[in-house]
């Protein structure tokens, strides 16, 4: 029976990575959620979500009002303590000089004096009370922390907040992390520096990064321990909060390759026909194979072949085993 040509190629050892893949999170360094430190009804939205903001910019006001009576009736008292204090430093200088003059008693004199003291602490109290409520007035206005992203906005005008109501986030997109819970059972093989793969859902490479840090503890929720690794994509690839797949790489060893081209299926058992030579011609050998990770175009054989071995990459389709075959290249 005259041999089918075919194109061979030589399976040859390459480094082959050894991962796993897990979930990861991306989370920013820098992401704040915003909640107000008072009370009250809110009057102004003056941002979006998905709005770039700059830090200290004004996000949204609360209704002041009261807080504005309080700190213009403060401004009141500490103008009448001053008033006083002001009267009672005139007075206490008036007395001293009459005093010394043998005018006036010494109890006139420290009267005077007890009520010099008495007036300036007063006013003093009241200026540090001014403004003391002054700054609570500045919290009626809601300001960025930072330069960054809003968040959602839950809350609209009108609505009552407090110190326990979620406003909005601000998330600063650089300085990301992705955190990932690798199981315990691999605790002994983890150390910084592992290289890490995050990919897209559909396996498109997003980044190449590395451990920079290790939990010292076990997550007793998820029986994982937490792994970070530093994401430095633009916001257009990577984000706060997104969700993507991330490969550890263990270590790198040499594994038997084979093109993708080569490896047939058949009822879920993967196969390879190799060109073996007996008395002076060659024949298709079909050899079950293990497979492992793709590297390239091409997969890693975890058993089934040798280096050397010369696999067939061409009209796989039209072969039966142990047919006769003519090898041309490889």
């Amino acid at each position: 029976m005259q041999g089918l040509p075919v194109q061979t190629s030589t399976v040859a050892l390459a480094p082959v990575p050894q991962s796993s893949e897990y979930v990861a999170t991306i989370k920013s360094r820098r992401s704040a959620t915003l909640q107000p430190q008072v009370s009250g009804q809110l009057t102004q939205i003056h941002a979006r979500s998905g709005d770039h903001v700059k830090a200290g910019q004004t996000l949204m006001e609360i209704d002041p009002r009261q807080q504005q009576a309080t700190v213009e009736s403060q401004r009141a008292t500490e103008r009448q303590k001053k008033a006083l204090s002001d009267y009672d430093t005139v007075e206490v200088e008036r007395h001293r000089k009459l005093f010394e003059a043998g005018v006036s008693s010494r109890e006139s004199y420290d009267q005077s004096r007890q009520a010099y003291e008495n007036a300036k602490a007063d006013y003093e109290s009241a200026v540090e009370l001014r403004k003391t409520q002054e700054q609570l007035l500045a919290y009626y206005t809601v300001r960025a922390p930072f330069d960054g992203v809003v968040g959602d906005i839950p809350v609209h005008m009108g609505d009552y907040v407090s110190p326990s109501t979620a406003l909005t986030t601000v998330d600063e997109n650089k300085d990301l992390e992705a955190y990932i819970y690798v199981p315990t059972e691999r605790s002994g093989e983890l150390r910084q520096g592992l290289e890490v793969e995050l990919m897209d859902n559909s396996g498109k490479l997003l980044e190449k990064t590395r451990i920079d840090f290790l939990s010292p503890q076990v997550d007793s929720m998820l029986q994982g321990i937490l792994v970070k690794a530093s994401v430095h994509s633009t916001p257009e690839i990577l984000r706060n909060a997104q969700m993507v797949k991330a490969r550890i790489i263990w270590s790198t060893k040499p594994m038997a390759v084979v093109p993708v081209l080569a490896v047939v299926r058949q009822g879920g058992q993967s196969f390879v026909y190799v060109a073996q030579q007996a008395n002076g011609h060659f024949a298709a050998h079909q050899t079950p194979v293990t497979l492992g990770d793709t590297v390239g175009n091409s997969y890693s054989v975890i058993s089934g072949l040798n280096a050397g071995d010369r696999v067939i990459v061409s009209g796989t389709q039209f072969l039966v085993n142990n047919m006769p075959v003519i090898p041309m290249g490889g």
